[in-house]
């Protein structure tokens, strides 16, 4: 894996193209958020069992990528991406890190290289979730897990009361919303995406709000 951090992405014009600033950019979360992110936490390390990482990519990990920070601890090298990552991170020699919009960003990540794949609360905002899922496929080594979180159709209520209503979510991140996905508008597009049907597992969680899929890719032989 390239260890060089700061990387640029060799193509910045896919997803969805009004977008230019990461989540949390412009300030920090709302309590309905650090709360929803103490919740992901809580089911990653879950579905993961709590487990060392070596390599670990973080796509559409937010300015700050919270969650990567949390699991550095436990991880050899980093890879981050968003459309604008803090500065530090850039510094930080454990991280690679990649300013650009996905999935084409994606393009500088190595096949393979990648032991835990995370997609949190991404792939709705995305105009080809497709070519994202793929793409996240093509990084998770053998015997690697990629993780995706969503929201789903009864999430789309709460978050959207949330923000527009009581002002709790950003609204901006409502209005860049593409689609919501329940387990069963998820589980084909991972098995389109190359994932095998016997390594997905794909539930309801944080009580029905959101999709979790586990995926996992199994050793050779």
């Amino acid at each position: 894996m390239d260890d060089q951090s700061g990387m640029s992405a060799p193509e910045l014009t896919n997803g969805h193209a009004g977008r230019t600033q990461a989540y949390g950019q412009s300030g920090g979360l709302t309590p309905v958020d650090r709360f929803g992110t103490w919740l992901s936490m809580r089911s990653l390390r879950r579905a993961t069992g709590g487990g060392p990482a070596r390599r670990l990519g973080d796509f559409g990990c937010g300015y700050e990528a919270r969650t990567t920070r949390q699991l550095l601890g436990s991880t050899t090298h980093a890879v981050v991406v968003d459309v604008a990552l803090s500065p530090d991170l850039k510094a930080d020699e454990r991280i690679t890190a990649i300013e650009g919009r996905l999935p084409a960003s994606l393009a500088a990540v190595p096949d393979a290289s990648l032991d835990l794949v995370l997609c949190l609360s991404v792939l709705e905002h995305l105009d080809e979730p497709d070519r994202m899922l793929t793409e996240l496929r093509r990084v998770t080594a053998p015997g690697g897990i990629c993780v995706v979180n969503v929201p789903s159709w009864i999430g789309k209520r709460f978050l959207e009361f949330s923000a527009f209503r009581l002002g709790l979510s950003p609204r901006e991140e409502m209005d860049d919303h593409r689609t919501y996905y329940d387990p069963k508008d998820l589980w084909p597009m991972l098995v389109r995406a190359g994932f095998v049907p016997h390594n997905i597992a794909c539930r309801r969680h944080k009580f029905g709000l959101n999709t979790l899929a586990v995926c996992r890719v199994d050793q050779p032989g």
